[in-house]
């Protein structure tokens, strides 16, 4: 009978501690996307914006997270077949359909420092002045430390 009490016994607590340990890592799991902002003044560039050929633009952004933020980077990419990736409500004007001879392509992933929940990306991007004139794709894309990520296609001009 002792046995039986000690075997029920180490059971239950089994069965307790497991049931804490599920409901321990359900609460602590981060199930929400992060967040770009470019509403603040300084953000940039913002829909429809202009970037000039053979200068350095700033790209500013803060970017949020409920738990860690993970990475950012950024995708530019010529417009001029009119396809589209904006999550911009705002169109803008756009120019003829034109064969590239000579686009901006730019990939390029930003550090964030680790542990950080918002961070202030602050960045500099060369625009060749070789670069073909016209609309282009500027994408932001944020992932968070759990593997959410966030997507924001903006449309602007390279003038």
């Amino acid at each position: 009978m002792k046995q039986i009490f000690k075997l029920s016994t180490c059971l239950l607590a089994t069965i307790i501690l497991a049931g804490g340990c599920s409901k321990n890592n359900e609460e602590t799991k981060d199930t929400e996307y992060p967040v770009i902002d470019l509403s603040a003044a300084d953000a940039f560039p913002q829909q429809c914006g202009i970037v000039k050929r053979g200068q350095t633009f700033t790209f500013r952004a803060r970017v949020t997270d409920n738990a860690e933020l993970g990475s950012v980077s950024v995708d530019i990419h010529h417009n001029f077949d009119h396809h589209s990736h904006s999550t911009e409500v705002q169109t803008c004007q756009i120019g003829a359909v034109k064969t590239p001879v000579n686009p901006l392509l730019l990939i390029k992933s930003f550090s964030i420092p680790t542990g950080l929940k918002t961070y202030n990306v602050v960045q500099s991007i060369d625009v060749p002045a070789n670069a073909d004139a016209g609309d282009y794709h500027f994408l932001i894309r944020l992932v968070d430390k759990a593997g959410w990520q966030t997507i924001k296609g903006i449309s602007i001009k390279v003038e």
